[in-house]
């Protein structure tokens, strides 16, 4: 293909999906996270995670914007950032344009740190940080964070990220959890009045991950949050579909322990993050 045409062609494939009035100034980034081809193409895959990704963003947006308006530098913590992906998008969809507001990844594997250290680097994301660290032991400088996101945090690291949100006092709680298995495996042992719900292991699975979002919504609710479980994006992308968005509103709620507690006795097991509870 004339180097012209590809260059065409780049502009057409990013300007069908990226929210800009610039797409073409983001191909190194999307190039760089391999969302797009070194030909600026899309393939299946990642028109996928594109999607998703975007998504989130839109219904990150609005948080991102009230922190943004109340605070002079707020910063988003992302966990378990992998690639980073969601950093870097937020950043250059509404942080970079705001010229306020930091972002600091959060991921254990070293050799990803390295990469996204680098990448921030080569495009100038000056307020972009890394920390090498699992979820459950990292402190961020100053102890506090304003949001945290955790996309695709799987098992009980989703648990790791509400505890590191509580420690650091966030106000917003963005989590899309991934694969659940601790609570299936108490409810194996569990033959109380409601066992029939819980007696085959695909049905187990099913619904002790469904209580699992129950729960962490209802100790959010407890700490003040007001909480939103909503879809993330269409099951032709995603099975892991749910988003748990919570902001808090005050410094506890009652009515949401009284109700944690009670469902905690009449399903009979007590997943590992009811120690946030006291």
């Amino acid at each position: 293909m004339p180097h012209t045409a590809r260059k065409n062609k780049e502009k057409d494939t990013i300007a069908e999906l990226w929210p800009s009035a610039q797409p073409e100034k983001s191909i190194i980034l999307l190039k760089a996270l391999h969302i797009l081809t070194r030909d600026g193409a899309l393939n299946a895959d990642s028109r996928r995670k594109l999607k998703q990704v975007l998504h989130l963003t839109q219904l990150l947006r609005p948080s991102l914007e009230a922190l943004l308006a109340e605070s002079r530098e707020p910063v988003l913590a992302d966990l378990g950032a992998g690639k980073s992906y969601l950093g870097f998008i937020l950043y250059e969809l509404i942080l970079g344009p705001a010229g306020r507001g930091r972002v600091v990844g959060v991921e254990v594997r070293d050799e990803l740190v390295d990469a996204s250290r680098s990448l921030a680097t080569e495009l100038g994301f000056g307020r972009m940080d890394f920390v090498s660290s699992p979820i459950a032991t990292a402190n961020l400088a100053g102890g506090k964070v304003d949001m945290v996101a955790a996309l695709h945090a799987c098992d009980t690291a989703t648990d790791d990220a509400i505890r590191f949100a509580l420690r650091h006092d966030a106000k917003t709680i963005a989590l899309v959890p991934c694969c659940q298995a601790e609570v299936a495996q108490l409810l194996k042992t569990q033959d109380g009045p409601l066992h029939q719900l819980w007696r085959h292991p695909i049905q187990r699975r099913e619904f002790g991950a469904h209580i699992t979002n129950v729960i962490r919504g209802l100790v959010l609710e407890s700490h003040g949050y007001k909480v939103r479980v909503t879809e993330l994006t269409g099951l032709e992308h995603s099975l892991k579909n749910e988003l748990i968005l919570a902001e808090r509103h005050q410094l506890g709620n009652a009515q949401a322990k009284q109700e944690l507690d009670r469902l905690i006795d009449q399903i009979g097991v007590r997943p590992a993050l009811l120690d946030v509870m006291g």
